[in-house]
């Protein structure tokens, strides 16, 4: 394994435009296009490229095309787990999807962050934060959710929130950005 690749698998800022990733990307390419053009395969062929194509998924998670990533291998799906159509899952660190989760439409979970130096932005230097999303979470339609962001198991994000903080397990959050507004067990509301 080449120095830059590691350096993104370490969490270190790594320049994504090197040979080894390519080849990841030109796999990852065909994996997605081959999953996306097959919505009238059978569920076991379906599973087949999913499993190919990602770090770890269970055989009764399903995902409705379109569906894009950048590596595929550092993505996790529980068992039980949908995800909707039109996800982006910007997996340059670990991607973690707990059991049971609900994944809406036009989800992003994103990994990568980039330089705020103009210099070293310009040369394309970029580093990834792992995502982990907890068991019998629901995301909403269009929700975001940003590097390094945890969200609590039983978690609800309403649509179109945009997550740049942790969450707890069991509430509520809504919002750009989001913040939580209840919890979900019928205790005190959290802060508004």
């Amino acid at each position: 394994m080449g120095e830059n690749k590691c350096r993104m698998l370490a969490g270190d800022w790594y320049i994504p435009d090197d040979p080894e990733l390519r080849e990841d990307t030109v796999r990852r390419i065909a994996l997605c296009e081959a999953y996306n053009a097959a919505s009238s395969a059978s569920t076991e062929e379906r599973y087949g490229i999913l499993k190919e194509l990602l770090g770890s998924v269970s055989p009764d998670v399903r995902i409705r095309a379109p569906f894009h990533c950048d590596f595929g291998s550092l993505i996790s799906i529980g068992p039980g787990t949908f995800v909707n159509f039109g996800a982006v899952f910007l997996d340059t660190a670990p991607i973690t999807i707990g059991a049971d989760v609900q994944i809406g439409p036009n989800v992003q979970l994103l990994t990568p962050v980039h330089e705020m130096d103009a210099e070293r932005r310009r040369e394309g230097w970029e580093k990834g934060v792992p995502v982990t999303i907890g068991d019998n979470v629901w995301l909403g339609g269009g929700v975001i959710v940003c590097p390094g962001v945890t969200i609590g198991a039983d978690t609800v994000v309403g649509a179109g929130a945009v997550v740049t903080k942790d969450l707890p397990p069991g509430v509520l959050a809504v919002g750009n950005p989001a913040r939580v507004i209840r919890r979900l067990d019928g205790g005190e509301e959290g802060s508004r």
